[in-house]
This record gives structure tokens, sequence and C-alpha cells, in this order.
């Protein structure tokens, strides 16, 4: 079984940046898709990236998050640049066993999220 615990998140003015963590450990963290997934109150929860061999974003990025991973230390990481007040939601951090799918539903390991709060 996988475990998966993010960090990272915290208030940050509009144009700041930030990096989220999640560290993983169980299973072998290499076979899984990593995704990272946001949810804003009142909101369903809605994909944002995912790496496997490769990258994959929503549309909504615009070239602002990196996706990362360093398979060595079973860490997944997400750089988010130019934040926006619509950032502002809890992150979380998912596996899945093969490729990447941008469902919430289509992952099997979820971490706690960790809150990310965007200001004017």
């Amino acid at each position: 079984q996988v475990h998966l615990v993010e960090s990272g998140g915290r208030l940050v003015q509009a144009g700041g940046s930030l990096r989220l963590s999640c560290a993983a450990s169980g299973g072998s963290f290499s076979e899984y898709s990593m995704g990272w997934f946001r949810q804003a109150p009142g909101k369903e929860r809605e994909f944002v990236a995912a790496i496997s061999w490769s990258t994959y974003y929503a549309d909504f990025v615009k070239g602002r998050f990196t996706i990362s991973r360093d398979n060595a230390e079973n860490t997944v990481y997400l750089q988010m640049n130019s934040l926006l007040p619509d950032d502002t939601a809890v992150y979380y951090c998912a596996a899945r066993l093969g490729g990447i799918l941008i469902s919430y539903t289509q992952y099997t390991y979820w971490g706690q999220g960790t809150q990310v709060t965007v200001s004017s």
C-alpha cells in the first residue's frame, strides 16, 4: 500500500511562488503515476497535473506550474509560480498504477492535503 504525505502549502500573495512536496512510502514508487489535484470550498476536486514517464497539465496551469518527481527519494513536487487567488484550495497528492489519467476517481491512494491560500 502507498502512503502519501503532502507539505509546503501556506499563505502567499498573488504573484508569489510555492513548491509543494509529496512524500511516498510503500509500494514501488517508480511504477505509479502521480497526480496533483485541488479542491476549493464548495467545488469538486479537479485535476492539476500528473507525471509518469512524462507529464500532463490542466489547461488552467497556463505554464505556471511544473510537476516533477525524484524516484530515488520517493517524492513528487509541484512548483507553482505566478499564483492567483483562484489557485486557493486544498492540494492533494494521489497515486495510481498505470498511465496518467485526469479523473480523481481513477486514483487509488491519496494524501491528506495541504492548504494553499493566495491573497490579493
